[in-house]
């Protein structure tokens, strides 16, 4: 039984951060470890409510309440069993979701404070890591059936990790010159530290997986050939097509899309390139952008040694708590989410809008118009509107265009398969997550667009349980999402 009283007797409590300037020296991740004293005590927050609503807030349908009592009893063995049963890897989703689990908490209910859900899940993964209870578990006998996973994020590798424990031979096919998608190059090491990554290819090449690097199927490897290969396909590419703008100076040099910046600066930590081409170094830095992108690269400005950050956002400043006419619980709240980034510096601006880009005779970016903005909707789009006499003038040597993605990129792959983008960019399956061509299927981004890493981690899963059926696999393998799915709303 759960303690009754136990979000009576402790309020919710984060371990402390680095503090800033140790952090801004370095790229190492800004949490340190929490003490078990700490965890025990959220976990016991934890009411195991006879309707665990957290389970609908995440995807993976992860056994919150039960990992939570474990931790909270002490029991850290049988913890990390009943989180592995719903999430492959939880040492990613721990440090990098967002955590609508905690906004569907019954604590939070009349603005209450949930569970620190994502602290106590990444503390059980950590806990184990060093504990050693992190091993590979091979399938005792062999399908004979083979599988290719194009793509080596999130949702290829979990769905690479679940075929191959029922026994398939996967292959992982990746088109840069390492592993992890997104996770190795486009999130900073202060928010992962690639060795997590490292650790989890390893147990996945001891359960079978194989991975080939510098792959681009459909340019250095063609469609026929990898069909050729294996008795199905899974497509787990991305959302990579960014979201660009059409304003005037838009083709000065020092501006870029956020993603280049990133990379960049992520080869440079890694060690792949000696300096970065795109560096906020004694630059005043303007990012365009509210979401996770931008503050990644206002984190990453800062390490960099930005003079100056402005955060612009189009949106005016969300309220501090969830409005519950807006957005009732248990469903997401647009509120002020303040990042570690948010601490370490720069400014941000609200209800605000580009203009244009202004340079210099040589083409280069040196400074940035923008206006005051209302944004409203109509006809269900998005209208923004200037409000006259608003318009200022800020400098800026560096934009970065931190405004979303258009779904995955069309090319070669798309085109030789027969596939074609939907209206929203993704490739639509059927309900067993299989495209329009046989035999070929489709998770994570590259199928529902830029989302969530648990959505990612969830599609990976699920169509991996309809490769196996597809192949005639025995049993059934998990399966916690349809593609049709959704997150909750009102």
């Amino acid at each position: 039984m759960p303690d009754p009283n136990g979000f009576l007797r402790y309020e919710r409590r984060l371990p402390a951060r680095r503090p800033v300037p140790v952090r801004l020296r370095d790229w190492r991740e800004v949490y340190p470890p929490a003490s078990d004293e700490l965890i025990a005590e959220q976990a016991t927050r934890c009411m195991d409510c006879g309707i665990p609503f957290c389970h609908d807030g995440c995807p993976l349908g992860n056994r919150i309440p039960d990992w939570n009592d474990l931790v909270r009893t002490g029991n850290w063995d049988f913890a990390i069993e009943a989180l592995h049963a719903t999430n492959n890897f939880p040492e990613f989703t721990g440090r990098l979701c967002p955590a609508p689990c905690e906004a569907a908490c019954v604590l939070s209910i009349a603005g209450g404070q949930p569970v620190t859900i994502k602290q106590v899940e990444v503390e059980i993964i950590n806990r184990a890591v060093a504990a050693g209870r992190v091993t590979p578990r091979p399938a005792p006998e062999r399908s004979g059936k083979s599988v290719g996973v194009v793509g080596s994020g999130p949702a290829g590798l979990a769905a690479a990790q679940q075929l191959a424990r029922a026994g398939h031979d996967v292959v992982v096919y990746e088109r840069d010159d390492a592993l992890g998608g997104l996770l190795r190059y486009g999130i900073p090491d202060f928010k992962l530290e690639k060795g997590h990554i490292d650790m989890r290819l390893d147990q996945l090449r001891a359960e079978g997986v194989r991975f080939e690097t510098g792959v681009n199927v459909g340019v250095t490897v063609s469609v026929d050939d990898l069909r050729a290969r294996h008795d199905a396909l899974l497509l787990a590419c991305g959302a990579l097509a960014a979201r660009d703008v059409e304003i005037e100076g838009r083709g000065l040099s020092g501006v870029h899309l956020a993603m280049e910046h990133l990379v960049e600066a992520n080869r440079v930590v890694a060690g792949r390139v000696p300096s970065a081409s795109i560096s906020a170094f004694d630059k005043n830095v303007i990012i365009i952008g509210g979401g996770d992108t931008a503050a990644d690269c206002l984190g990453v400005a800062h390490r960099q040694g930005a003079k100056s950050v402005l955060q612009l956002d189009q949106y005016p400043v969300p309220p501090s708590t969830r409005d519950e006419a807006r957005d009732p619980w248990p469903t997401w709240p647009w509120i002020l989410r303040n990042y570690p980034a948010h601490e370490e510096g720069g400014a941000r601006a609200f209800a605000v809008a580009v203009t244009a880009f202004e340079g210099n005779d040589d083409g280069e970016l040196t400074g940035v118009r923008i206006a005051e903005v209302q944004v409203s909707r109509v006809d269900g789009r998005r209208v923004v509107t200037e409000i006259a006499g608003t318009e200022r003038l800020y400098p800026a040597e560096l934009v970065l265009l931190a405004i979303g993605f258009e779904g995955t990129e069309p090319g070669p792959l798309l085109t030789n398969l027969g596939l074609t983008r939907n209206r929203r960019g993704g490739i639509d399956t059927d309900a067993d997550w299989q495209s329009a061509t046989p035999g070929v299927f489709v998770a994570g981004d590259m199928h529902r667009g830029a989302s969530l890493i648990v959505w990612a981690i969830a599609e990976g899963r699920s169509a991996a349980a309809s490769i196996h059926a597809y192949l005639g696999g025995d049993g059934t393998l998990p399966a916690p999402v349809e593609p049709s799915a959704g997150a909750l709303t009102a």
